[in-house]
């Protein structure tokens, strides 16, 4: 289709990389003598193998679905004439043109023109284009003449790649209009970016829930406030998971979703299976009457630091840490079941809800909550024990987090995770240990109690600094300092 300087096609990859042609335009013509070329002013090819591999093996799970068509993105042309040749500059889709060349070449196919060009010098370029085409090798490399099987798998692999992954082609003669049409992809594409990819990955997966089941599931995300629910994925849930692993959290987006794909319908090892039949268990149990005769509390089905179970556990998965998270904020008197009515989260929610340093804080405060109450805390019937201990880690949980705010004056997501991690500058720091992995840790709440009651150290400050901390205005304290004096963790 073409509307001014802009053409719309589709391409398979066999025809773009190894025949120079893109396949079909709206009149069913194609496009020949399309030479690719990488300009100057492309960013670098950031593709690690991790990436590489990801890609490969979506494409085999899509051969083993028998898909008569698997799409894999779009690519965006900007033409120009050249000494009265056509060249096709890239402007987006780079990323996975490059690793299909790779890919391509490492089933033995021969990528003449692409893989010939001089992409430009920079670090990135130099060291993933050999690294994933070595990782390539390693996965799919040619096998031996005896080995037939194997021989047989590539050729059909190939085959696949070729002639039924497509990428839908925009080609403009006019660089402003390739860039413009860039930027509103990109925009366009944010609302979809990341949770909304799971939600798709995770539909595909229910093959075992009705039409019926599936609207009442979408309509149920749907309803969700949506920047609530990337929330609770970029900032809540996929920090905790790199974080009770002892990593660096970045940003959650489409190289790192993974995290949250889960164990599928396919998968058979041992592990797999252990968490699929404990899943399988507690959802029995818990739409049985037996909860009900027994008197007794539901089976929880989830752990934060467990893999999700791919398709409708991920969209129960979903709403359930959505509703504790929501119900760890609420310090509502009658309505919080967690923090209910709190002093301390009263002065929080008052006086340090702005700036950058206050949210990095709470969000320390509130995640090392969730994933204590993931952990320890009933669901239902929670008895006086269990709630006094939560209690007790709420106040070392604060002083945890709060210890940070109290020895940074300008606190940023760096400072943060080496204080976490106990790395570089957060080392030294007053308070500086991972408090995720010692909760995932712990196998009950008294030994957790136990062992914070140990590690949580007072905090040093001025006399200057403290002169104001029993200031307070109806009731709530104005400086969050005031609680650490009155549970003795603070010197002068």
């Amino acid at each position: 289709m073409e509307n001014g300087n802009l053409t719309l096609a589709i391409t398979t990859i066999g025809d773009i990389l190894l025949n120079s042609k893109i396949t079909r335009t709206k009149e069913n013509k194609p496009i020949d003598n399309v030479k690719l070329k990488v300009p100057d002013y492309q960013r670098p090819y950031k593709w690690t193998p991790k990436n590489a591999i990801q890609l490969l093996d979506d494409i085999i799970e899509a051969k083993a679905e028998n898909k008569e068509v698997y799409r894999v993105g779009t690519l965006i042309l900007h033409k120009e004439t050249n000494n009265g040749a056509d060249l096709y500059n890239i402007v987006d889709g780079q990323q996975r043109v490059i690793t299909f060349s790779l890919l391509l070449a490492a089933l033995g196919e021969k990528i003449k023109d692409f893989l010939e060009q001089k992409l430009p010098d920079n670090a990135y370029n130099r060291r993933n284009v050999p690294n994933n085409f070595q990782a390539f090798l390693r996965r799919v490399g040619t096998p031996d003449d005896e080995d037939v099987e194997k021989k047989r798998e590539n050729e059909q692999l190939t085959a696949f790649i070729k002639d039924r992954c497509e990428m839908i082609v925009v080609i403009t003669g006019d660089i402003s209009e390739a860039f413009q049409f860039f930027d509103s992809q990109n925009a366009r594409g944010k609302s979809l970016y990341p949770h909304d990819l799971l939600k798709a990955f995770h539909l595909r997966e229910m093959t075992d829930v009705d039409e019926a089941g599936t609207e009442r599931i979408v309509k149920d995300w749907e309803d969700n406030n949506q920047s609530a629910l990337a929330s609770l994925f970029g900032e809540y849930l996929y920090r905790l998971k790199e974080w009770i692993a002892g990593n660096r959290a970045k940003e959650l987006n489409e190289s790192n979703i993974q995290i949250f794909k889960g164990i599928t319908r396919k998968d058979r090892t041992p592990y797999a299976q252990f968490y699929k039949a404990a899943f399988a268990y507690a959802d029995m149990v818990n739409h049985s009457a037996m909860p009900f005769v027994a008197g007794a509390r539901d089976l929880n089905a989830f752990q934060l630091n467990t893999p999700i179970i791919a398709g409708r556990p991920f969209f129960d998965y979903t709403k359930h840490y959505f509703a504790i998270l929501k119900d760890v904020q609420d310090n509502s008197k009658y309505e919080g079941f967690y923090i209910n009515d709190n002093k301390i989260v009263k002065t929080l929610d008052t006086y340090y809800k702005k700036g950058t340093g206050n949210r990095i804080t709470r969000l320390l405060f509130d995640t090392a909550i969730l994933l204590y109450v993931d952990r320890f805390c009933p669901a239902t019937y929670p008895d006086k024990t269990d709630l006094e201990m939560f209690d007790r880690f709420v106040i070392y949980a604060f002083v945890w987090a709060y210890s940070l705010r109290a020895q940074y004056e300008r606190l940023s997501w760096h400072y943060a995770q080496n204080y976490i991690l106990s790395t570089g500058s957060g080392k030294d720091v007053t308070n500086s240990f991972n408090m995720y992995k010692l909760i995932s840790r712990a196998d009950s709440a008294i030994t957790l109690l136990s062992t914070l009651a140990e590690r949580i150290m007072p905090v040093k400050v001025s006399k200057e600094r403290a002169k104001d901390i029993d200031k307070e205005t109806d009731g709530i304290f104005n400086d969050y300092l005031h609680y650490f004096d009155t549970y003795h963790f603070l010197t002068f």
